[in-house]
């Protein structure tokens, strides 16, 4: 968020926990997701507990979706939309380029 007002750019902020995105809106981030689509699942200490595999999410858009919908807490942040292009804003040196551009 810094990134972007420091270049007078003020972004539409989205509490994706209190106000977390429905199938049809996560369907439409992964097909304009310039990263792969797996980037957009948090590998972290829940997704071990759940026993999920990485693998199965590699290039696999549905399972993403499929997993988001349920655990809305696994979803990888923060992501940055501009018109039909998205990407995950992780390094944060990534967001001022893609935001210019």
């Amino acid at each position: 968020m810094a990134v972007a007002e420091e270049m007078g750019i003020e972004p539409e902020i989205v509490l994706y926990m209190k106000n977390p995105p429905d199938r049809e809106t996560l369907q439409h981030l992964v097909s304009i997701l310039e990263d792969p689509v797996e980037d957009l699942v948090r590998k972290d200490a829940k997704f071990k507990k759940l026993g999920l595999d990485p693998e199965d999410y590699v290039g696999n858009p549905e399972a993403v979706v499929d997993l988001l919908s349920e655990h809305k807490e696994l979803m990888q942040r923060p992501v940055l939309v501009k018109g039909d292009r998205a990407i995950i804003g992780r390094p944060k040196d990534r967001i001022a380029p893609f935001l210019a551009a």
